[in-house]
């Protein structure tokens, strides 16, 4: 126990500003999982839950104390949603890995856990519709609550949930969710004094877009690989 309550106390100045361990640590876990969210790999999820809960302690800054002493119950409400999808993407993710096994003459190949797909048209406009009305219905609420920026938090808080929905169904557009989350993220996170956290929102953004473009090509070459002759009559040979 005394170990647990040196770490969530520990902190260190960078340029005077007294920082949490913990807060960076979340972070860290947080990259790590986005990283493995674009290879697509089931470990990103489990890692990602480690984050989520390390964050949580973070953003509720009132009751635990921090350096910012700022509630954002937005972000704090988004990390119990993570901690909540990341247990729905991590057995969705699972059970693609099992059902999909290696192609014959690549054995030992690691099975993605997911295959990228851009979402239909009545699923886009689900997501503008989901977004339009969370950050109204959650951006009173925090309201409510005392929230520190409700309605930049509602909509980072909505952006999320349908972020992390969208990357387990396997959506190409959930990268373009977090772009949307990031361009409010930032400005709100560096006025609340949340600096590290700010700062790998400005890291995500860049690799978001590396995420973007990566699962583009992958669902392009699939779509490829779909759609070409399968050794029929007059077919091409393999190269060699």
């Amino acid at each position: 126990m005394s170990l647990l309550v040196q770490f969530l106390d520990s902190q260190v100045s960078i340029g005077g500003v007294p920082i949490l361990w913990r807060e960076i640590v979340g972070n860290v876990f947080g990259l790590a999982a986005a990283i493995g969210g674009m290879r697509r790999v089931v470990w990103a999820w489990p890692v990602g839950i480690v984050g989520n809960a390390t964050l949580l302690t973070v953003f509720l800054g009132g009751v635990f104390h921090t350096p910012q002493d700022v509630d954002l119950y937005g972000q704090a409400g988004r990390q119990v949603m993570f901690l909540a999808g990341g247990v729905y993407g991590w057995g969705g993710w699972s059970r693609g890995k099992r059902a999909d096994a290696a192609p014959p003459g690549e054995a030992g190949a690691e099975a993605p856990a997911v295959h990228p797909h851009w979402a239909t048209g009545r699923q886009r406009a689900g997501l503008v519709v989901g977004m339009v009305t969370g950050t109204l219905v959650f951006g009173w609420l925090f309201a409510q609550l005392g929230s520190w920026g409700p309605w930049a938090d509602a909509w980072i808080f909505t952006g999320s949930i349908l972020a992390t929905y969208g990357m387990a169904r396997g959506w190409t557009e959930f990268w373009l969710l977090w772009i949307a989350v990031d361009i409010v993220g930032v400005p709100l996170l560096l006025k609340a004094g949340y600096y590290p956290s700010a700062a790998l929102y400005l890291v995500y953004a860049v690799f978001v877009l590396w995420g973007f473009a990566v699962w583009w090509r992958v669902d392009l070459a699939e779509r490829a690989r779909a759609s070409a002759p399968r050794g029929g009559a007059g077919s091409r040979p393999p190269a060699p």
